[in-house]
């Protein structure tokens, strides 16, 4: 790892068996009637809906353009889609990595060690106030990792820090999953409000100087 060089550190960091990119697919947005059947009026604000265009259908009559976080392409069934960077930042070869790059990794209130922390960066900023565990409070239900018979692996924590290029949301999973190198593969699946996330990671290719490392 001291052999490494910039280069090395922005490929552990950006694409890697620690760090993928992933297109995740961006939700359409329910109808007024729709809305309404359910109990609801107005437009959903906040994570994961902040930043997004309105795209349900109707006559554009906007005149003046306002900066949204445009989808780049769409999936194979039309959905629009975002690239954002997934990142376990538990990982030693991902903190390595970060400290030779200095870069800043997300504080979170559990030490490398004593959970699996994966983040994901690229949503954008949303207009919410609180603390970072109670942003992040709403989304631990809708995060787990998978693996192929056995029981899912609930978030047991989930904070969202704010910054000046969007959010950066840190999903804390309890070692007590016990996840080995018998499992093979292991998946993330989460939402975050309109945003729908499934990224699957090879537990072989996760390996470290021999040890596994997640």
């Amino acid at each position: 790892m001291s052999d490494w060089t910039g280069e090395d550190a922005r490929q552990i960091l950006t694409d890697s068996p620690w760090a993928k990119p992933v297109k995740a697919v961006i939700g359409a947005l329910q109808t007024e009637d729709e809305r309404r059947e359910g109990g609801n009026m107005g437009l959903p604000r906040g994570i994961g809906y902040d930043g997004f265009p309105d795209d349900r259908p109707r006559p554009d009559l906007s005149k003046n353009p306002i900066d949204y976080v445009k989808p780049e392409k769409h999936d194979a069934e039309g959905r629009p889609i975002i690239t954002l960077q997934l990142r376990w930042e538990s990982a030693l070869p991902v903190r390595v990595a970060e400290l030779k790059s200095h870069v800043v990794e997300p504080p979170a209130s559990e030490e490398p060690g004593s959970a699996y922390i994966l983040a994901v960066y690229g949503i954008p900023s949303a207009n919410v106030k609180g603390t970072p565990k109670s942003l992040g409070e709403p989304l631990r239900s809708q995060a787990a990792l998978k693996r192929e018979g056995k029981k899912d692996v609930k978030a047991s924590s989930v904070e969202v820090f704010q910054r000046e290029d969007g959010l950066v949301i840190v999903y804390l999973f309890p070692l007590s999953a016990e996840i080995t190198k018998k499992d093979q593969r292991v998946e993330f699946v989460a939402r975050i409000g309109r945003v729908g996330i499934a990224q699957s990671f090879s537990i072989e290719d996760m390996q470290f100087q021999g040890r596994l490392e997640m």
